[in-house]
């Protein structure tokens, strides 16, 4: 351990697409371990809700705006949350959106649009979080991938290249921060009840289930829930100093076989 000065006894957390769904349980679940976390998202409503819900149990929270597609937006959200709860030792990269689209017939504009938040809006929380961690030579940052990197599925083109770029863009930050005392990591969750598929339109998504069922990418029924991932972000970022978790999968559990 010679080298690794301990972590700090507070360390406030920042979660990104915080909301609802993934970011949501992933503020509870930090919140619980005794993190201070800023919750940010465009729903600043919803966020108020689960940050009051926090303080409410005993945590610290505090809900701010955030559009991790706007530059300015994200400088702010950095700057408030450091106002409020001091420099920033934990980053986790939710926020992301994901649309019916193939890659023959999308327009580049729609495609660019999820490009824009699942690569570039994870790439302006890096720039405006991570060089902080550096200069105080500690902290960890944690990016929500998917699955769809490992067992690409078709109808959701944008989503997969944006999952696709977002691992790439971590791996070399990863090989970048080698020594630095920052931890870059990835959880990829399988598929999760998050309701993020709630406003597709019912034909298409049925048409997509079938699809996916022909090239075998759906094996039994079992989905996670919000809070399975969110223990993995938190079994990250507790791990002690000197293990860095860098890659984490979490897999819905088959139910169990009749016998």
């Amino acid at each position: 351990m010679a080298g690794f000065p301990p972590h700090p006894d507070r360390r406030p957390a920042v979660v990104t697409g915080a909301s609802a769904g993934i970011g949501a349980a992933v503020a509870r679940m930090l919140a619980a371990a005794g993190h201070p976390v800023a919750l940010g998202a465009r729903n600043l409503d919803r966020c108020e809700r689960t940050a009051l819900a926090i303080r409410e149990a005993g945590g610290e929270a505090v809900a701010l705006r955030l559009d991790v597609g706007d530059t300015g937006s994200v400088a702010r959200f950095r700057d408030e949350a450091a106002q409020r709860l001091g420099g920033v030792e934990i980053l986790v990269s939710n926020a992301g959106t994901v649309g019916t689209m193939r890659a023959c017939g999308a327009s580049t504009e729609e495609f660019g649009d999820e490009i824009n938040v699942n690569v570039l809006g994870a790439h302006r929380v890096i720039d405006a979080f991570v060089p902080g961690m550096v200069e105080r030579a500690r902290g960890d940052a944690v990016f929500v991938s998917s699955d769809v990197v490992r067992t690409p599925r078709p109808g959701v083109a944008g989503y997969v290249a944006g999952k696709w770029g977002l691992e790439g863009l971590v791996r070399s930050l990863q090989m970048e921060l080698e020594g630095a005392g920052v931890r870059a990591s990835l959880v990829r969750p399988g598929q999760t009840a998050t309701g993020i598929a709630d406003a597709w339109d019912h034909e298409r998504m049925v048409g997509l289930l079938e699809d996916w069922q022909r090239w075998g990418l759906v094996r039994h029924g079992g989905v996670l829930l919000p809070d399975d991932v969110a223990r993995a972000v938190v079994a990250v970022v507790s791990a002690p100093r000197g293990a860095h978790l860098s890659l984490v999968e979490v897999q819905p559990e088959a139910p169990i076989a009749e016998r």
